[in-house]
């Protein structure tokens, strides 16, 4: 047996002057959310989601900066980052619209609801739509099979629900 390495691609990145995580923030965080934990790296994901929601992404200047704030490798922060479905690394579109592909929801139909959505914008699962007005997800599990099939409407749960009227929940969407 023998390993096949493949050759890797480097990725050029840009930064920007102005930190994500600025002064400010840094203040609010020590202030409010880092005493709520035992150890520092508590705070990871609730910085990240604040991240998220603010940025529409975790750039990766972001995930430097936040690997720092709190003591932790930028590759401790890539790991969390990259587990979690719900955070994107690239700009999402301004409305997120995530179908559940749980085995209840896929008893339930959420095949149909994925791809009347899929159908309606013009766009596959985990792409956004030309405008940038809506990014479609389709996700493993969002913890609500009483629900099937559900979704989510940026971070509103819904379900459960037919194809027509997921469609009409994303026409919904300013």
């Amino acid at each position: 047996m023998s390993w096949t390495v493949k050759p890797s691609r480097t990725q050029e990145i840009t930064k920007r002057t102005e930190p994500y995580l600025s002064n400010e923030a840094k203040a609010k965080y020590e202030k409010d959310l880092i005493p709520r934990y035992p150890e520092r790296r508590g705070a990871l994901l609730p910085i990240l989601h604040d991240l998220q929601h603010h940025e529409r992404c975790i750039p990766h200047q972001a995930m430097v900066e936040v690997a720092q704030f709190l003591n932790l490798t930028p590759g401790e922060v890539l790991d969390t980052v990259s587990f979690y479905e719900e955070f994107h690394v690239e700009p999402v579109g301004r409305h997120v619209v995530a179908v559940c592909q749980s085995v209840a929801c896929e008893a339930c139909g959420h095949a149909a609801v994925l791809d009347h959505l899929k159908n309606k914008l013009g766009i596959d699962e985990h792409e956004t739509t030309a405008d940038g007005k809506v990014t479609l997800l389709a996700l493993e599990c969002l913890g609500a099979c009483e629900k099937a099939p559900c979704m989510l409407r940026n971070d509103e749960l819904i379900g459960p629900l037919t194809p027509d009227q997921a469609a009409r929940l994303v026409d919904e969407l300013e």
